[in-house]
């Protein structure tokens, strides 16, 4: 084994701003290859071979350097300077280490973020532009402007060689249209990047094109309609509640969506007064705020409930357990035919629930609409083969009643 090289000889070689000792895989010889000429016969190639080096030395030589012998004989000042010569790119430092910049400054106070950045827009508002040497004159060149280079004689003369004989009937034809007709002609012929929307649009329509629209005509960005915000829900959650309650017949659907401010004692009374109720059809609770303890009471009202076809939960809060819930509540429950439960408070529900409600899915009977966002394949087929096989049960069950 080779010695060790000397402190001073090290301490160079990392006080230098190029490269660090470190151990390294040995690389591989650099090769020159330098081809003769062919010949009739063969082909003569040399290869000469020079070792790649560091500092004048083999990178071989370095491989037995014993690196924590040499880092234990520097002094802490040096061992400072060798700490701050870091790769900015390495990912495994945090990044305040990154950087060899050290504040040395005592801190003035706590970190305020939105007095600092009052400060730096007060400095880059009252920090004077720099003036500049020569002032702006319109229309005067500054510098060599650039002269695009002569194109070649050939080109210039193969280009007027080009010429297309049409025949006098169609010359006549082309000489005399007007602008209009050229560019119905160029919307037939597909030359859409030739004209701008509204022209390409008024020709596919036989429109006329408005004044001002040619070839040389600038558009305008087409106005976007606006339509009129949707009014709030105005249904009123107490009186809806009593008359689920009193089983009012004229009720048979019931749209509670984006309704904020009901409570969680109001949707117990609500579900509390489902089962006994044998008019409602349709249950709408979209984005009202359903959390997995009001939904459980829900899951007990659908399995007792009679009437209800369509059940509507989407954009709560309900977790994909409590989902699973709710779907198994449909077995027992043979009149719901539609149930919408996407976008819940967790995106994915995961391959082991959608397994789950697939299975519980292929049980039932009577769902034939489920809104739910599956992401396994696997579980979106056979879902969806079982929905369209009770479609077609109940389409031909129809067919012969009909008969």
């Amino acid at each position: 084994m080779e010695s060790a090289l000397p402190v001073a000889e090290f301490q160079q070689i990392k006080l230098r701003p190029v490269p660090k000792v470190k151990r390294r895989a040995p690389q591989p010889p650099v090769s020159l290859r330098l081809k003769q000429k062919n010949t009739s016969a063969t082909t003569k190639t040399t290869t000469l071979t020079t070792p790649a080096k560091l500092y004048g030395k083999d990178l071989s030589e370095y491989d037995d350097v014993d690196v924590e012998s040499l880092l234990a004989q520097l002094s802490p000042e040096e061992i400072t300077i060798l700490a701050k010569e870091v790769d900015p790119d390495d990912n495994f430092l945090p990044p305040d280490q990154r950087c060899g910049y050290e504040c040395t400054k005592e801190a003035t106070g706590p970190l305020n973020r939105k007095q600092l950045i009052e400060h730096i827009n007060k400095q880059a508002i009252e920090t004077p532009d720099e003036p500049e040497f020569e002032p702006f004159v319109q229309g005067k060149v500054r510098g060599k402007k650039w002269v695009p280079p002569p194109r070649d004689a050939r080109e210039i003369e193969a280009e007027e060689q080009i010429a297309i004989d049409m025949g006098e009937e169609y010359e006549h034809a082309l000489n005399d249209a007007t602008q209009e007709e050229i560019i119905d002609l160029a919307a037939i012929l597909g030359f859409h990047s030739m004209m701008n929307q509204d022209q390409y649009h008024a020709s596919l329509l036989n429109k006329g094109q408005p004044v001002g629209l040619g070839w040389d005509g600038i558009t305008k960005s087409t106005q976007q309609k606006l339509f009129p915000m949707d009014p709030p829900n105005s249904t009123d959650v107490e009186e809806s509640i009593k008359r689920v309650k009193d089983d009012d017949s004229k009720l048979i659907d019931l749209n509670l969506n984006n309704i904020k401010n009901i409570s969680d004692e109001k949707l117990e009374q609500l579900f509390a007064a489902l089962p006994q109720n044998e008019h409602l059809e349709v249950l709408s609770l979209t984005n009202v705020g359903l959390t997995d303890k009001t939904a459980l009471l829900l899951a007990e009202a659908i399995e007792k409930s009679k009437t209800l076809r369509v059940l509507n939960v989407e954009t709560n809060f309900i977790s994909p357990p409590v989902i699973v819930k709710l779907v198994q509540a449909l077995l027992k429950c043979h009149t719901i035919e539609e149930f919408r439960a996407s976008n819940q408070r967790s995106a994915v529900l995961g391959n082991k629930i959608e397994m789950e409600i697939t299975d519980l899915v292929e049980k039932n009977s009577s769902l034939l609409r489920l809104g739910l966002h599956l992401e396994f394949n696997d579980a979106r087929h056979r879902v969806a083969a079982h929905l369209q096989r009770n479609i077609d049960r109940i389409r031909v069950k129809r067919l012969n009643q009909r008969k």
